[in-house]
């Protein structure tokens, strides 16, 4: 699936945004698909908002990328699944031509995407891409976002019972993995956030 344009704010039309898409599409059921391309569009969109300049291309990749190792395919009985999700991203960028610097970078932005905050000015995809997963996934910084905005997202990309398949991964993930972010979180009451969220009301 690839949706073009959401509430003004344009996908990139690239030969690697395209396959991004699709690898997402066929791998990820709707929920996680859906979760994915709505991580784009929020990121694209705050960013555009306070201004914050970034890689259209790189951001959308590593947005469609980004939780594909949570699927049977692509998981990992060793590696926490954004580590797993990035080094598929760097062959997924290998095949579609990236040079070596871009495929760190899109590694990169994943592995980042479940760590510690990023600044923008240090690095502006992993802060947008950080930004916009906390939103989807658990509602953290929802009121950044325009309710207009919000809406037609909502209505182009559906949830799609995204909430509660995510956390059934996300729990998978911690108990099989402690010592992985994941592991971390759910401790803190992230189940709670997840579920609660109030894009789901």
């Amino acid at each position: 699936m690839f949706v073009a344009e959401v509430g003004g704010v344009e996908a990139p039309d690239t030969a690697a945004a395209r396959a991004a898409s699709g690898v997402c599409g066929e791998y990820a059921e709707v929920g996680l698909l859906n979760h994915s391309l709505r991580s784009y569009f929020w990121a694209a969109w705050i960013g555009d908002e306070r201004g914050i300049g970034y890689d259209a291309e790189l951001l959308y990749v590593a947005a469609l990328l980004h939780d594909l190792a949570l699927t049977a395919p692509f998981d990992s009985h060793r590696l926490a699944f954004e580590e797993a999700g990035a080094q598929l991203a760097r062959v997924f960028a290998a095949g579609a031509g990236w040079a070596d610097a871009r495929r760190d970078r899109l590694a990169e932005i994943i592995v980042l995407h479940m760590r510690d905050h990023v600044a923008a000015e240090v690095d502006p995809e992993s802060h947008l891409l950080q930004l916009a997963v906390s939103a989807d996934v658990s509602g953290v910084g929802l009121d950044a976002f325009d309710p207009e905005f919000s809406a037609a997202l909502l209505t182009a990309v559906p949830r799609a019972g995204f909430a509660s398949a995510f956390l059934h991964a996300a729990r998978d993930q911690a108990e099989r993995k402690p010592e992985s972010a994941a592991g971390r979180l759910m401790p803190g009451g992230w189940a709670e956030r997840i579920m609660g969220n109030p894009l789901d009301r």
